[in-house]
């Protein structure tokens, strides 16, 4: 039987909320501190609407594989199919070239996607499959020095161009000149053998609130959770027992914060941690919305050409396909462009990035855009994802006696993705009873 524990989980993101789920589900007591005003840390529902459209300070892609996300969305009583829209995994252009994988197991459905892909010569698609094929044979294993460009340096140009380059940005949020092998090699190994509908895309039919924050709230709170927004935690103190924050007594900690914040906290406590954490990289992403009254792409997601400075978009989805216009009637017509990794875009300028996703969007779409698209917004997330880079040592998720930590970068097999964060945030809601009191000898572990 579980003790009762008083546990203080410091950030309301992702991570926070999932701690906060899974530790009360095992019977603990919860009070959550999240210092902006809204919960969902960085994917999040800002407000307010804009032209009767709800925005998110990004688009994300979740598939299949998820496992985690998707129990803690039925756990607070989320139907997926009313937030998610499941889709067979589909990287295709305006012209349908690219990857599309047939409904099914995975595997057998990678094969007979790469066989019958568009816009690929035969020799090129043969290629891809020997390279699937050779790291299927080592477990989806490499050199962990390795970057995504080395590992896939053997490919056709246009493989990567129109695939490995794309697939990896959006994945690590690293551009694969920089990105790990290993971390690539664990997506692509899940999304092909976690079982049928693995590899499928989950697109969110909701604003990034009403997908899992608002509804994890409600949970807590209809369960007697302390939820506090606005609030910033100004220090941590051990005391017999357990820790203090901001003067209120509590059994455990989980730090949820951004890396930033919680090696703010724990540097008092635990300074090696707090320097590995303070030391991890940053890659921004940038989002820009544009509206085309009438617009209705062939599939709600596409591929774009990211060539250059002047084409910097690598995905483009459509709001109308994905919303409810009922609810929301100012997403027909809009269209949001993904930018992964973009430090170059950011230093450009956001002005100046907008106008070139414009001409992009003209460009590439063609005949798809019923009008001259104009810009409704550009959104920036500066510090979207840490730089998931070969070999990085990642902190851990036990800081110190009593005392742990919970998100999207703590070590663990995923990039700084929505299911790394979750399962982050179940980790440390059960190392909560195996976690010692504070005042009594643990060791940190700063990661590998």
């Amino acid at each position: 039987m579980t003790t009762a524990l008083r546990v203080a989980i410091v950030g309301g993101g992702w991570a926070g909320l999932a701690a906060a789920v899974e530790a009360r589900s095992l019977g603990h007591q919860v009070m959550v501190a999240e210092m902006a005003p809204t919960l969902g840390g960085r994917a999040r529902r800002l407000p307010p609407s804009v032209d009767g459209l709800a925005l998110d300070n990004g688009q994300h892609i979740l598939i299949g594989a998820y496992s985690a996300t998707l129990s803690l969305l039925r756990t607070v009583g989320i139907d997926e199919r009313a937030v998610l829209r499941r889709l067979p995994l589909t990287l295709i252009d305006a012209q349908g070239r690219g990857l599309s994988l047939p409904p099914g197991p995975a595997l057998p459905g990678f094969v007979r996607g790469v066989l019958s892909a568009q816009g690929w010569s035969l020799g090129e698609r043969l290629a891809l499959l020997r390279a699937a094929g050779g790291w299927l044979l080592r477990g989806f294993r490499c050199d962990e020095h390795l970057t995504v460009a080395t590992l896939t340096d053997s490919l056709p140009v246009a493989l990567r161009r129109s695939l490995i380059e794309p697939l990896c940005v959006a994945a690590l949020n690293t551009p694969a000149q920089q990105a790990s092998a290993q971390v690539f090699l664990r997506v692509l190994h899940d999304a092909l053998f976690a079982g049928s509908g693995a590899s499928d895309l989950l697109l969110p039919r909701v604003d990034l609130g009403a997908l899992w924050p608002d509804a994890a709230a409600a949970w807590l709170s209809t369960r007697g959770a302390a939820l506090h927004t606005g609030r910033r935690v100004n220090a941590i103190e051990p005391v017999a027992g357990g820790w203090q924050v901001d003067g209120a007594p509590f059994d455990r900690v989980v730090l949820a914060c951004s890396a930033v914040e919680a090696a703010r906290l724990a540097a008092p406590h635990a300074p090696a941690w707090a320097e590995q954490a303070a030391a991890l990289r940053y890659e921004p992403i940038v989002t820009v919305l544009l509206q085309a009254p009438g617009v209705c792409l062939p599939a709600p997601m596409l591929a774009l050409d990211a060539r250059d400075a002047a084409s910097p978009a690598q995905y483009v989805f459509d709001l109308g396909q994905l919303r409810d216009a009922a609810r929301e009637p100012g997403a027909p017509g809009t269209l949001a462009f993904v930018i992964s990794g973009a430090a170059d875009a950011i230093a450009r300028g956001l002005d100046e990035t907008a106008e070139a996703v414009r001409m992009q969007a003209t460009a590439q779409l063609g005949v798809l855009l019923p009008c001259e698209p104009r810009l409704l917004r550009v959104l920036s997330e500066k510090r979207a994802t840490f730089l998931c880079t070969p070999a990085l040592r990642r902190p851990g998720g036990s800081i110190a006696a009593g005392l742990l930590a919970a998100g999207d970068y703590v070590d663990g097999p995923y990039p700084a993705t929505l299911e790394g964060a979750m399962r982050a945030g179940q980790a440390a809601a059960h190392a909560l009873s195996r976690s010692k009191p504070a005042g009594m000898p643990t060791a940190s572990r700063s990661g590998p």
